[in-house]
C-alpha cells in the first residue's frame, strides 16, 4: 500500500488498531468480574487468583520489548494479525479449563498473542499520521479506547456471566478477532524499519528474562516472605540482568532498544508517569471487583454495570487530553491528572460498606478516570514523539511495557497489602471459634469467596456475625489499599512535575537528530 493510499483511509485504520487494542486491554480486566464465580467454580485461592490476572500481565509485559522489535524488523502488520490468531486460539483454550492451573497457562499464552498487537498498533499509528496534530488526536482516541477497554472488562464479564459460564469472557475474544484480521487484511498498510539490521537475539532474551524475573518476584514475594533468600535474589537476579541488558545494547550498532533514549527527559518520565498510572489502576481493579460482589452484593452484571461510570468518563477525558498537552504541556496535564486519580483513591479509601453508591464511589471513578485519561493520552503522544518513526516500534515497546509492568505489580502490591491486613483480621475473627476445621479457617483466610462460604455453613445464630467481621477485614485491607494507590499516585505526580517538559513540538526527530545522545 503506497503512502497516498494509506494516508487516505488512516481513520479507518485506526477503527481497525483501536479494535485490536480493545481486545487485548479489555482482556486485562474482563476476568477481574469472574475472580468470585472462578474461585467458587475452579476452587481457586486468592494467590491462584492472582496469577489468573498476572499471568497474562507478567508474559504480555515481558515480551513487548521483543515483540515490538521483531514488528520493527519483520512487520507490523504482520506482527499484529499473528497475535490476533495466538490470541483468538489460546481464548478458546481458556474458555474450557477445567483448573485454575489449566486456565493460568492459558492466560499466559494469550499474553503473547497481546505482546504481539499491542505495540504494533501504535507503531502503525505513528507510521500512518504523519501530522503531528493529527497524530495527537489519533494517538488520543487511541488512549480513549484504551481507557474504556479497563472499564468495559468488567462491564461486559458481568453481562456474560449473567447469562452464560465463565468460560464466555474468553470466547467472545473470537468473533471480535475474526473482524480485526479481516479488517486489517485489507486496511492496515506494512511498515518497519528500513535499518533495523541484525536480529538482537540475546538482547531479547535478556529483555525477557528480566523484565519476566521482576515481575515474577514482585508476585511471589508475599507468598515467599520480602525477606526471605528467594524474593532478594529475585531482585538482585532482574537488576544484574537488568545491567547486563543496558550494557549489552550500548555496545550493538542495531541494538534491540536504544537504552540512550532514556536520557531524554520527555521520554523517560512519560513512560514512568504510565507506570504510575496503571499500577495504582490495575490494583485498584483489583480490589473494588471483589468490594461490589462481595460486600456490597452485586450479582456479577451489577457489579460490571457499576463500573460503567468509570469508561464514561474515561471516554469524555481521553480524546481532549491530547488537546490539553499540546495547549498547556505535558508537565501540567500528567501532573494534574496523576493528582487527579490521588484525590479518588482517598474518597474510596474513606467508603465502607454501606457508602452511597450515587455519591463518594461515583464521585471516586470520575475523578480515577478523568485522571487516567490526562495521564495516558500526553504520556504516550510524550514517548512517540521522543523518536524517529521509523522507530516507533521500539517506543510502543517501552510505552506499552512500562504501563503492563506497572499494571502487574499493581495487582501484586495491592493485593499483597489488602492480604497482609484481611488475613489476620479474619483469622482473628475465627479463633473464637474453635469448632470451625483448620482448613476451613485457612480458606476463609485465603479468599473473601471462601470465607462467605464458611459463614453460609454455620449456624444460623452466628452467620450474620461470621459476615460481618469477614465484610469489616475486607473493608480495613481496602482502605489501606487505596491509600497506597493514592501515596504512589502522588510520588508519581511530584515526579511528572518535576521532570516532564512544558510546551514543546510534538514534531518527533529525524535518525541522527537526536542531540541529547551525541555523548552517550
Amino acid at each position: 500500500m503506497d503512502a497516498a493510499t494509506a494516508y487516505r483511509r488512516r481513520w479507518w485504520i485506526l477503527v481497525v488498531l483501536a479494535l485490536s487494542v480493545f481486545l487485548v486491554v479489555v482482556d486485562n480486566t474482563i476476568v477481574n468480574v469472574a475472580l468470585p464465580t472462578l474461585s467458587r467454580d475452579l476452587k481457586a485461592s486468592t494467590t491462584e487468583l492472582q496469577w489468573i490476572v498476572d499471568s497474562y500481565s507478567l508474559v504480555f509485559a515481558g515480551l513487548l520489548l521483543a515483540a515490538g522489535g521483531l514488528g520493527d524488523r519483520l512487520g507490523r502488520k504482520g506482527a499484529m494479525q499473528i497475535g490476533l490468531i495466538i490470541f483468538a486460539a489460546m481464548s478458546v483454550l481458556g474458555a474450557f479449563s477445567s483448573s485454575s492451573g489449566q486456565l493460568i497457562a492459558a492466560r499466559a499464552a494469550m499474553g503473547v498473542g497481546a505482546a504481539l498487537v499491542f505495540p504494533a498498533t501504535l507503531a502503525i499509528l505513528t507510521n500512518v499520521f504523519t501530522d503531528p496534530t493529527e497524530r495527537a488526536k489519533a494517538i488520543g482516541a487511541w488512549s480513549a479506547v484504551s481507557g474504556m477497554a479497563v472499564a468495559f472488562g468488567p462491564v461486559t464479564g458481568g453481562i456474560l456471566l449473567e447469562h452464560f459460564w465463565w468460560g464466555s469472557i474468553f470466547l467472545v475474544n473470537v468473533p471480535i478477532v475474526a473482524v480485526a484480521l479481516i479488517a486489517g487484511w485489507f486496511l492496515v498498510p506494512s511498515s518497519k524499519d528500513p535499518e533495523a539490521g541484525v536480529f538482537d537475539a540475546i538482547g531479547t532474551v535478556t529483555s525477557i528474562l528480566a523484565i519476566g524475573l521482576l515481575v515474577y518476584t514482585v508476585i511471589e514475594g508475599p507468598h515467599a516472605g520480602w525477606a526471605s533468600f528467594r524474593t532478594i535474589g529475585g531482585f538482585i537476579g532482574s537488576a544484574a540482568l537488568l545491567a547486563f541488558f543496558v550494557w549489552y545494547e550500548l555496545r550493538r550498532e542495531h541494538p534491540l532498544l536504544d537504552v540512550r533514549v532514556f536520557r531524554i527527559a520527555r521520554f523517560s518520565a512519560a513512560a514512568g508517569s504510565i507506570a504510575v498510572a496503571f499500577f495504582t489502576l490495575f490494583g485498584f481493579i483489583f480490589i473494588v471487583t471483589q468490594y461490589f460482589q462481595f460486600v456490597r452484593g452485586y450479582s456479577t452484571l451489577s457489579a460490571g454495570l457499576h463500573t460503567l461510570p468509570f469508561a464514561i468518563f474515561a471516554a469524555i477525558t481521553a480524546p481532549n487530553a491530547a488537546r490539553f498537552a499540546l495547549k498547556f504541556g505535558p508537565r501540567r496535564v500528567v501532573g494534574t491528572g496523576l493528582l487527579t486519580m490521588m484525590i479518588g483513591f482517598i474518597i474510596i479509601g474513606f467508603c465502607d460498606a454501606d457508602t452511597a453508591y450515587f455519591g463518594p464511589v461515583v464521585i471516586s471513578m470520575a475523578f480515577i478516570a478523568t485522571g487516567l485519561s490526562l495521564v495516558t493520552s500526553p504520556s504516550t503522544a510524550a514517548v512517540m514523539s521522543s523518536l524517529p518513526k521509523e522507530k516507533a516500534g521500539a517506543g510502543a515497546a517501552v510505552n506499552d511495557t512500562t504501563r503492563e509492568v506497572g499494571g502487574t505489580l499493581g495487582v501484586a502490591v495491592v493485593g499483597s497489602v489488602f492480604a497482609s491486613v484481611y488475613a489476620p483480621k479474619i483469622g482473628e475473627f475465627l479463633t473464637k471459634f474453635p469448632q470451625v476445621p483448620a482448613d476451613a479457617v485457612a480458606a476463609a483466610k485465603a479468599s473473601m469467596a471462601a470465607a462467605i462460604i464458611v459463614a453460609s455453613q454455620a449456624p444460623d445464630e452466628v452467620k450474620q456475625v461470621f459476615q460481618t467481621a469477614a465484610s469489616d477485614a475486607f473493608m480495613q485491607g481496602m482502605h489501606l489499599a487505596c491509600f497506597v494507590c493514592a501515596g504512589v499516585a502522588l510520588v508519581g505526580s511530584i515526579a511528572a512535575f518535576t521532570f516532564l517538559p512544558d510546551l514543546e513540538s510534538q514534531e518527533a526527530p529525524h535518525p541522527g537528530e537526536w542531540p541529547e545522545l551525541e555523548d552517550a
